[in-house]
């Protein structure tokens, strides 16, 4: 019977019929022409027994219930990301489906083409004076509203060393208050912009060093 496990006889050791029955016919891979031909062959298979059938190129074994393809995925359901048209084996359809976040966790995505896409907003709102830090894993795209005091802001979590890294800052208010940058904005002329006191401001940075150096930029100021 197939399953029945390995053995190795020894010099001068009898092979029997039940044995070359069951460790040797039972247990190989039988070639047959087509699924008919295995059955007039084998009327009452074992489970375990395996076999090759010449018209599919197909692997089977027996289950105890019915032949099956070796490896074939008998059913696949839907889960984040993967769509699901058909889910039975022996092939499946499936099709990636991003439909939740993709977290490539600071890996490449080599030659994709873009279309129709946005950037997530970090809304800080009012600063509220004191320190105000611009953390980029909240978001590349910035607004904030100058409020109350004396505001200094900071910037946290930039790409690592080698990778450029930018953002865009939207200010309202910015100069109804003073704005402490910090102190590795490097802007055009070592000067920073005069901000709009009631109104809009729109400023670039990008680093390429990991903040060691930003470079600032006014992309558009007094816009509304």
């Amino acid at each position: 019977m197939a399953g029945a496990g390995y053995k190795q006889w020894t010099t001068g050791a009898v092979l029997t019929s039940t044995d070359m029955n069951t460790y040797v016919g039972d247990q190989v891979v039988m070639s047959f022409a087509d699924s008919s031909a295995r059955s007039s062959a084998v009327s009452s298979p074992s489970e375990g027994m395996v076999s090759y059938l010449l018209d599919t190129n197909a692997i089977e074994v027996y289950t105890g219930a019915a032949w099956a393809g070796i490896g074939d995925i008998t059913e696949v359901a839907a889960g984040t990301n993967i769509d699901v048209t058909s889910g039975t084996g022996p092939v499946p359809s499936v099709a990636l489906a991003i439909d939740a976040e993709v977290n490539f966790a600071d890996q490449l995505a080599t030659r994709p083409e873009m279309k129709d896409y946005a950037e997530t907003i970090n809304a800080i709102g009012g600063t509220g004076g004191g320190t105000q830090d611009i953390d980029l894993t909240a978001g590349n795209v910035v607004t904030a509203t100058v409020d109350t005091s004396t505001n200094t802001f900071t910037f946290s979590n930039p790409s690592a060393t080698g990778k450029s890294c930018s953002f865009t800052l939207v200010l309202t208010n910015g100069g109804s208050q003073t704005v402490v940058w910090p102190g590795a904005v490097d802007w055009p002329a070592a000067t920073a912009p005069t901000l709009t006191a009631s109104g809009v401001d729109v400023l670039t940075f990008f680093t390429l060093d990991a903040g060691t150096i930003w470079y600032g930029f006014a992309a558009g100021l007094a816009m509304g």
